[in-house]
């Protein structure tokens, strides 16, 4: 297919000037290179010109390796659109990009730069460079465009191509259609997109399905190929990525002679001449066996070429579908054989707390998370243990703590290398050994604190009740997901819910501070029995926040249940709520920007959690600033489950008659239409992120001179790049202009009132970690004009407004 933007003006200089002399690896403005003329590199080491593959008689123009054949073809111009006889030529148009045309003068191939003026594009020269390179430079000799960032199957030394991480566009290899044709192929290859250091073979259109893994880099190999050792790594590295904001690999050997070839088949081969003969010889492969294509035994099967068959099921787990597995056919998995303890409902479960069993020579899974507070292997362990939707872990030199809270996939096993991995199991399943082992290294519990609901095994419960005699035993089936208190020590804990022990009133009711037996504080939420929301709510956030474990989740640790009275208790929070802080003109002074960039990436971590890690799947649906809470070291924990909604792995949306949330905080779809999904917790984080910035409500915010609400503003402020008007003047001196537009660009992007344009929160954590301002053009927001301000002027279409501005059923007119 001809390229159709470029006319035939543009080409008219190469249309009239005839063939002459030029350089030896230089094409100047005015020359072209016709078919059966060729540049060759200073050092004579590449070439380019036209050139047929295999049995076609299709002609294309290529870079190959000096005087070797053209079965050495690094990389194809006109890939897609050959020329069909021997009349093509390349040269550069007057607009200054490169084309090849055929006879016919039609274009086939172009660089596709934005046009130069006449006088700038008659100093554009292309040159091959003796790296293989070949660059179209400017007057001034800087480089316009060039092959090694434009590349087709062959990736070579000093090659930089992969991920931009302010983009997120994924330079990838495409092999070729098959061995007489250079279009692009079935196969790509490149840098896994999650940011996960490891190389994907990917087979289909687009990225395609995963094919092959090479695991993560370690900083001197990659973990998933078991034969990589240093000597064979020819200076490979990582680059920067935090500072390039580009993340790849590259390579320098000791001479030019050196490639990896994606081929046709969907293999990647390392080639090396050798020089004594001038063969090229493969120096490695992939995949080359059954067990290294991704994920051959399917999840939580383990593949291993030295074994008949070849699949197994990894220990404590069974197969998925057995007649499929006797048939040879692994592709539905294995699943857990007996269930974990602390996934466990209590009832007749009083077995051994749940522990790890070692697997040696993993390749590891694919989708680890990396957790950077954990310092060795006991660390690893302990932060695994106390999160039941840790599947396993491994700590890996040069890496560190990696922990899987997915289903684990794609695992090989080694007959030599790799590394270890602990898999979480049930303790019946577990050997003597191994669970000594698990003693061994469990956490001691805090001595100082003999009433420690706190305590995150799974036998909780059991423990509690062992050692003190303060439970209800007639409790509720409602509360059964939890430790059960006593009506009793509560009314002792809080001294009878003394207004001294009054910490503030929620949508649902007063919080209270108590203090246990033993010293322990804690916060005790006494639902209201006015609030006609009490019992659907109380009963969602038993069944939802008991399960979850994550360091930005407020931990629940009991419940109680007496008549009308519904309690649940929390570990308690000395800085206590967000808002308590940030919208008082005293005490926000207390929260300086690295403390509001800390509780922005806290927030953001914990909803990435519900979104996308916990095993529940969960969206909050009223994220708002007195739903953090906030710890000693100002540490930030979402709380507040009772309006959360659990959703399915396939589910993109869903919806609702009762839309419930709070004003300034609901998504335009939500607040309208009552749908919901994740991306309406986007939207309210992108609002909470944008208060933290201004230290104003949002709801409340109207500035003076432009009569614009808090969004409105925030966009004004930052699309006349002046965001540190925007900044709260208490922290503008002690805050970074470069993480503050940052964070103002992300949050504009977070409240686009289209849920479509709107980021996921692993995109977010993207953002915010990388290092340098999201770079995507946020829409104006516009939803936001009429609710901002004084709250009572919507009542009319509103049934059940709380206290705290929390709606319970929107209803329109």
């Amino acid at each position: 297919m001809a390229i159709g933007y470029l006319s035939a003006v543009v080409v008219l200089t190469l249309l009239v000037i005839p063939d002459h002399c030029h350089a030896k690896d230089i094409l100047t403005a005015g020359d072209s290179l016709p078919d059966g003329q060729t540049l060759i590199s200073a050092g004579e080491t590449f070439e380019l010109g036209f050139f047929s593959p295999g049995r076609s008689t299709n002609r294309y123009v290529g870079i190959w390796y000096y005087n070797f054949s053209t079965r050495t073809v690094l990389w194809v111009a006109n890939r897609q659109d050959p020329v069909r006889d021997e009349s093509g030529r390349l040269g550069i148009a007057d607009d200054g990009n490169l084309v090849v045309l055929d006879g016919n003068q039609n274009v086939l191939w172009s660089t596709g730069l934005p046009p130069l003026s006449s006088n700038s594009s008659s100093t554009t020269t292309v040159q091959l460079l003796e790296n293989g390179n070949l660059m179209v430079n400017d007057s001034g000799g800087v480089a316009r465009w060039e092959s090694f960032e434009n590349p087709t199957d062959t990736y070579l030394p000093g090659m930089r191509i992969g991920l931009d991480l302010r983009t997120n566009v994924n330079q990838l290899l495409r092999s070729w259609k098959s061995e007489d044709d250079p279009a692009a192929g079935n196969f790509s290859m490149g840098v896994d997109p999650r940011r996960s250091t490891q190389i994907f073979i990917w087979e289909g259109t687009g990225p395609g399905v995963p094919r092959w893994r090479s695991g993560r880099w370690n900083g001197q190999v990659f973990t998933g190929i078991v034969d990589m050792i240093s000597t064979y790594l020819y200076g490979f590295r990582l680059s920067d990525f935090l500072q390039e904001q580009k993340m790849y690999f590259y390579y320098n050997a000791n001479d030019s002679l050196h490639r990896y070839v994606l081929k046709w088949n969907g293999t990647v081969e390392h080639l090396i001449r050798q020089d004594d003969t001038g063969v090229w010889s493969r120096y490695w492969e992939a995949p080359t066996t059954e067990c290294e294509t991704y994920n051959k035994c399917g999840r939580y099967g383990s593949c291993s070429d030295e074994n008949t068959p070849i699949c197994s099921c990894l220990r404590g787990f069974v197969p998925a579908v057995a007649e499929e597995w006797k048939r040879g056919n692994w592709s539905s998995g294995c699943v857990r054989r007996r269930a974990l303890l602390c996934e466990s409902d209590g009832s007749g479960n009083q077995g051994e707390d749940d522990g790890f069993w070692k697997i040696e020579r993993v390749k590891l899974p694919d989708s680890s998370d990396w957790d950077n507070n954990a310092n060795d292997e006991d660390g690893c362990r302990t932060a695994c243990s106390r999160n039941c939707s840790c599947r396993a872990f491994a700590y890996v030199d040069g890496i560190g703590c990696l922990a899987w809270g997915v289903d684990l996939v794609d695992i090989q096993i080694f007959s030599s290398g790799g590394n270890n991995m602990y898999l979480r199991l049930a303790s019946s399943e577990l050997d003597r050994t191994a669970k000594e082992q698990n003693k061994r290294s469990r956490p001691a519990a805090t001595a100082t604190v003999p009433f420690d609901l706190g305590n995150d095994d799974g036998n909780r419960k059991q423990q509690v009740t062992r050692s003190f005699h303060i439970l209800d035993e007639s409790k509720d089936k409602q509360c059964e997901e939890l430790p059960v208190l006593s009506f009793e020590s509560i009314i002792t804990s809080t001294s009878n819910f003394s207004k001294a022990n009054l910490l503030g009133v929620g949508g649902f009711g007063p919080v209270y501070k108590g203090i246990l037996p033993g010293g322990q504080e804690v916060a005790v939420k006494r639902l209201s029995r006015n609030s006609g929301q009490g019992h659907d709510e109380f009963k969602n956030e038993i069944i939802l926040i008991a399960q979850l474990q994550h360091r930005n989740l407020v931990r629940i640790l009991g419940c109680c249940i007496q008549g009308e009275e519904k309690i649940l208790v929390y570990e308690y929070m000395p800085n206590r709520s967000l808002d308590v802080i940030l919208f008082d003109p005293k005490r926000k002074r207390l929260l300086d920007w690295n403390s509001r960039y800390n509780i922005i990436e806290g927030v953001a971590r914990g909803l990435l959690y519900l979104h996308r890690d916990s095993r529940l799947r969960i969206i909050h649906r009223d994220l708002k600033a007195s739903n953090i809470l906030l710890d000693s070291e100002m540490s930030p924990k979402i709380s507040d489950f009772g309006m959360a909604r659990m959703f399915g792995t396939d589910e993109k949306e869903t919806n609702t008659q009762r839309v419930v949330g709070t004003f300034g905080y609901m998504s335009p779809e939500y607040a309208m239409q009552g749908v919901f999904s994740v991306k309406s917790d986007v939207y309210s984080f992108g609002v909470l992120l944008l208060e933290i910035i201004c230290g104003m409500k949002n709801s409340s915010f109207m500035h003076q001179k432009s009569s614009l609400n808090l969004l409105g503003y925030a966009w004004k402020s930052w699309n006349e790049d002046n965001v540190m008007e925007f900044v709260d003047p208490t922290i503008r001196d002690s805050c970074s202009l470069t993480q503050v537009s940052k964070c103002v660009n992300v949050g504009l992007l977070c409240v686009q009132d289209r849920a479509n344009d709107r980021p996921t929160m692993s995109s977010v954590m993207v953002m915010l970690e990388g290092g340098a301002a999201a770079i995507s053009q946020p829409r104006r927001p516009t939803f936001v004009a009429d609710i901002g301000g004084d709250t009572e002027s919507s009542t009319d279409k509103l049934i059940g407004i709380s206290s705290n501005n929390s709606i319970t059923q929107l209803i329109g007119r």
